[in-house]
């Protein structure tokens, strides 16, 4: 549509080019998630790779609704621009669902995240070396000992005064025996 001179079509397209980069971003950052989480903490929980699915899955869908949008814009295709209308509406109401199902569910969430915790330490001893170094290094990421405290680690060793060398300030060889 020319107005005064200007394409009107390509101006209003800008804002559905801008959601595909979105929608794009997302997928890229729920990869690098998954990638991550795979790589790094070799922990086998099915509950930890839902999140990045999600936003690839998101992100998926921003793009080719986006992509509706900006055809039809381009094309100044009624059904196209209907269509980006109606899908855009469903993501409102679906974002506002998920905004509720959040504020109900808040409080599930950290025993979900303490249970599988405990169960990392509690394989602990008898898990691989990979496994091991994974737990080390959260711990050491996050500074701290155990679940709640150093005592989740009581079964560790035969003297149930031990606890994993990544617990220790100074970490050495052997630092965390008999320090608890």
């Amino acid at each position: 549509v020319d107005v005064e001179g200007r394409n009107v079509s390509h101006e209003t397209s800008f804002p559905f080019f801008f959601l595909q980069l979105c929608g794009l971003a997302l997928v890229v950052v729920g990869i690098l998630v998954q990638v991550s989480l795979h790589n790094t903490l070799k922990i086998k929980d099915v509950s930890m790779s839902g999140i990045p699915i999600v936003i690839i899955a998101v992100g998926a869908l921003i793009f080719f609704i986006a992509f509706f949008g900006c055809c039809g814009a381009l094309k100044e295709h009624y059904c196209m621009v209907t269509t980006f209308a109606v899908l855009l509406t469903l993501i409102i109401i679906i974002e506002i669902a998920a905004a509720i199902a959040g504020f109900v569910f808040r409080n599930k969430i950290s025993p979900i995240v303490n249970d599988g915790l405990t169960k990392m330490i509690e394989n602990y001893k008898n898990g691989t070396d990979d496994f091991k170094a994974t737990v080390d290094q959260i711990q050491e990421n996050l500074k701290c000992c155990g679940v709640n405290s150093s005592s989740d680690w009581s079964y560790l060793d035969s003297d149930g005064n031990s606890v994993p060398d990544s617990c220790c300030i100074n970490k050495t060889k052997g630092c965390g025996k008999g320090s608890m």
